[in-house]
């Protein structure tokens, strides 16, 4: 997985739904292409893009160290040795793909596939996709921050949000230096739930409800994190090429 923070204007945070659209865009249309035209090696491609689908009126963006990123491109190869990964991350250290660029190979677990919207390559997928960037705290061992993200934390957010998709990134190691991740998530709501705190914790019509799966979600990241060492970002989630 390849985190990419946009050039020119400093990140998601920053530039607006214009400058997301352009970047989203070439992104799509221009890179997309070459990384598949490396060959057989690719045997998937994903983007996830802050653009102009996926602007948040409660959230959307939780910073840690300024800017926020601009996007994940995850690819899935065969191996990761150096000589296999140098085409492609030559492509995307290229300036009009990013101004700053990580790199994380991971291990992936999704306990919930997407099936009631499955996407369509090339296209958009319905609705949208929140990343959030993981840090281990220094107070949790690698086996306590896992115990308590994997088997604590995933039953949770899928009892008390309305996600359609939820996949659990583990960093095995760093491939491009970047920050201290130690996991990233994605998870795909409803588009409603953009605006609609309701709809993101799957409450809608029920206060009472949207407060304790509220509480139960921050007492649960509370486990395995930090306070203000999660980064999240809003994403449009494009799947160019299935891996499967």
């Amino acid at each position: 997985m390849y985190v990419l923070w946009r050039p020119g204007d400093g990140g998601a945070g920053s530039a607006g739904a214009a400058g997301g659209a352009e970047w989203s865009s070439w992104v799509r249309d221009q890179l997309a292409p070459r990384i598949l035209g490396l060959g057989d090696g690719i045997r998937g491609l994903q983007l996830n893009l802050v653009d102009e689908h996926v602007l948040p009126a409660w959230g959307g963006t939780l910073v840690v160290e300024p800017p926020a990123p601009s996007g994940v491109v995850s690819v899935w190869l065969d191996t990761a040795v150096p000589d296999v990964r140098r085409p492609l991350e030559e492509m995307l250290r290229a300036p009009e793909a990013a101004e700053r660029l990580a790199g994380y190979l991971v291990t992936e677990s999704e306990p919930i596939v997407n099936r009631s919207h499955p996407p369509e390559p090339g296209h958009r997928t319905w609705g949208f996709a929140q990343m959030a960037f993981l840090r281990r705290p220094a107070r949790l061992t690698s086996e306590e921050f896992m115990e308590a993200w994997h088997r604590g934390q995933t039953p949770v957010a899928i009892e008390t949000q309305s996600t359609f998709r939820y996949v659990q990134n583990v960093v095995a190691r760093p491939l491009v230096p970047g920050p201290p991740w130690a996991g990233l998530v994605e998870e795909c709501f409803p588009i409603e739930a953009m605006t609609d705190l309701h709809v993101f914790y799957d409450a809608v019509g029920d206060d009472a409800r949207l407060a304790r799966n509220m509480e139960r979600m921050m007492e649960s990241v509370g486990r395995f994190t930090d306070p203000g060492q999660v980064e999240v970002i809003w994403t449009s989630e494009y799947v160019l090429h299935r891996a499967w």
